[in-house]
C-alpha cells in the first residue's frame, strides 16, 4: 500500500472535523431566531470542546486496540449525525446535546486516528506528516466557514446543517477507508533510525499509559501544552470583537478569521516539518516564546491593518504549532504502539485550555474594560509554558547512564 494514501485519508477526515472551529457562523442565525444570548450559545462550543477532549482518550484506546478504521468510521458518523440532528433544534438543551455532545464525541473519535497512523507510516518524516494531518483540521474552518455562511444566506441555517452533515459523512467514510496501519515492524525502504541530533530524542520502546504517567516529562509537557494553548485561545476567542474595537470594519474583522486559519494550518504543517530537523522541544520552545512576544506587540499595532493581519498570522501560527508538534513529541518520547491513548491523555491539556482560555480572556476584559490586559496575561501564561518546556527532557534520556550513552553515540 502506498504510504501516502493514509495521509490523504487523514487530511480528508480532519477537513470535515475542523468545521467545529466554524461553529461561530451559526451563532447569529440561532440567536436571531430563538432570542438566545451570546452567553447561552457560547456554551455549545464549550461543551463540544470538553466532550472532544474527553472522548479522544476513549477513541485513542479503541484505535490502539482495534485499528484506525473502526474509530474513524464512528467519528465520521457521529459528526455527520450531529450536524443533521442539529438542524431540528428548537431548544438550547437539544442543541447542547446534538452539537455539543454528539459532534464533540465525533471529533474525539475521528481526531484520535490520523496522528497515530501517520506516526507509524512516517518515522522518517513524522513531524511534517503529522503536521499535514492536523493541518487539515486547522484548514477546515477556513474552507467550510465561508461555504456555510453562503449556504445560510441562501437556504437557511437548518438546511445548511443538513447539507454539511451529508457532506461530512461522505468525507468521513472516505477518510476511514484510507486509514490503515502499516505491517508490524514496518520501516521505510532505505531508512535507518539516526542516533544523534534531534533524532536522539526518540525512544526505542513503547510506553504503556501507566508508565507514561509515572514520568515527570509528561507533567512538564501537560502544563506547557495547557498554558501555551490557553494563551492562544484567550486572544483567538476574542479576535472579532478585538478587531472591531481596534477600528476594523465588520468585513475586515471577519477576514482576520480567514487569515488566522491559514496561519493556524501553516503552523501545524511547516513547524511540524521544522521539528524533524530542529527537534520537537526546540521547536516548541521557539514558538511558545515567540507567541509571548507577539501578543503584546499585536495589541500595540492593532490600528495598523497590515501589521494587525501579520501578527494574527504569527499568533495563530504559534498556536497551531502546538497542536502539531506536541503530537509528534508524544510519539517520539513514548512510542507509537499506544500513541492513541497516550496522546489522548496529553491532549486533555488542550481540553482544559478550551474551557479556561476564552473564560479568562472574557473575564479580564470585563474586569478592566480593555483588551490590553488580556494580551499581557496571555503573554505571561506563554512564558510559564516556555519555562515548563525548558525543564522537559526525553524520558529515556533522564537517567545518567542513558545521557552518557547518548553522548557517546553522538561523538562516535
Amino acid at each position: 500500500m502506498n504510504r501516502w494514501l493514509p495521509v490523504v485519508g487523514g487530511v480528508c477526515m480532519n477537513l470535515a472535523l475542523g468545521t467545529l472551529y466554524a461553529w461561530s457562523v451559526f451563532v447569529l442565525p440561532l440567536e436571531q431566531e430563538f432570542g438566545w444570548t451570546r452567553a447561552q450559545t457560547s456554551w455549545t462550543f464549550t461543551i463540544a470542546v470538553v466532550t472532544f477532549a474527553a472522548s479522544f482518550i476513549l477513541g485513542g484506546r479503541i484505535q490502539d486496540e482495534r485499528g484506525p478504521r473502526v474509530c474513524a468510521a464512528i467519528g465520521g458518523t457521529l459528526v455527520a449525525a450531529g450536524f443533521v440532528l442539529s438542524s431540528f433544534t428548537t431548544s438550547l438543551t437539544y442543541l447542547y446535546v446534538m452539537f455539543g455532545v454528539v459532534v464533540g464525541v465525533g471529533n474525539g473519535f475521528g481526531y484520535a486516528t490520523p496522528m497515530p497512523v501517520a506516526s507509524k507510516w512516517f518515522p522518517d518524516k513524522r513531524g511534517l506528516v503529522v503536521g499535514l494531518m492536523v493541518g487539515g483540521y486547522g484548514a477546515g474552518s477556513a474552507f467550510f466557514g465561508p461555504v456555510a455562511t453562503s449556504l445560510i444566506g441562501s437556504v437557511g441555517w437548518r438546511a445548511t446543517f443538513q447539507i454539511l452533515g451529508a457532506l461530512f459523512f461522505v468525507m468521513g467514510m472516505v477518510g476511514a477507508a484510507l486509514l490503515r496501519n502499516p505491517p508490524a515492524g514496518y520501516q521505510p525502504a532505505g531508512w535507518t533510525p539516526a542516533v544523534a541530533g534531534a533524532a536522539a530524542q526518540r525512544t526505542s520502546r513503547d510506553y504503556a499509559a501507566g508508565e507514561m504517567l509515572r514520568t515527570p516529562t509528561f507533567y512538564a509537557l501537560w502544563v506547557a501544552y495547557c498554558l501555551g494553548t490557553t494563551a492562544g485561545l484567550m486572544v483567538i476567542s476574542q479576535l472579532v470583537p478585538f478587531a472591531r474595537a481596534a477600528g476594523l470594519s465588520a468585513a475586515a474583522a471577519t477576514f482576520a478569521i480567514t487569515i488566522g486559519a491559514f496561519g493556524n494550518a501553516g503552523g501545524r504543517i511547516l513547524s511540524g516539518w521544522l521539528s524533524d530537523t530542529l527537534g520537537r522541544l526546540a521547536t516548541l520552545r521557539v514558538m511558545v516564546f515567540l507567541s509571548a512576544v507577539a501578543m503584546p506587540v499585536w495589541f500595540g499595532v492593532r490600528q495598523e491593518l497590515v501589521l494587525f493581519y501579520l501578527l494574527a498570522v504569527v499568533v495563530y501560527w504559534c498556536y497551531g504549532t502546538q497542536l502539531s508538534v506536541f503530537a509528534s513529541t508524544t510519539a517520539d518520547f513514548y512510542g507509537t504502539r499506544n500513541l492513541g491513548m497516550n496522546y489522548g491523555l496529553l491532549f486533555s491539556a488542550w481540553g482544559v485550555a478550551g474551557i479556561i482560555g476564552p473564560m479568562i480572556g472574557a473575564r479580564v476584559y470585563d474586569l478592566f474594560g480593555d483588551y490590553r490586559y488580556a494580551f499581557y496575561a496571555a503573554a505571561a501564561l506563554a512564558l510559564v509554558s516556555f519555562g515548563a518546556l525548558a525543564m522537559a527532557r526525553p524520558p529515556h534520556l533522564l537517567t545518567p547512564a542513558a545521557v552518557r550513552a547518548s553522548a557517546a553515540r553522538a561523538t562516535s
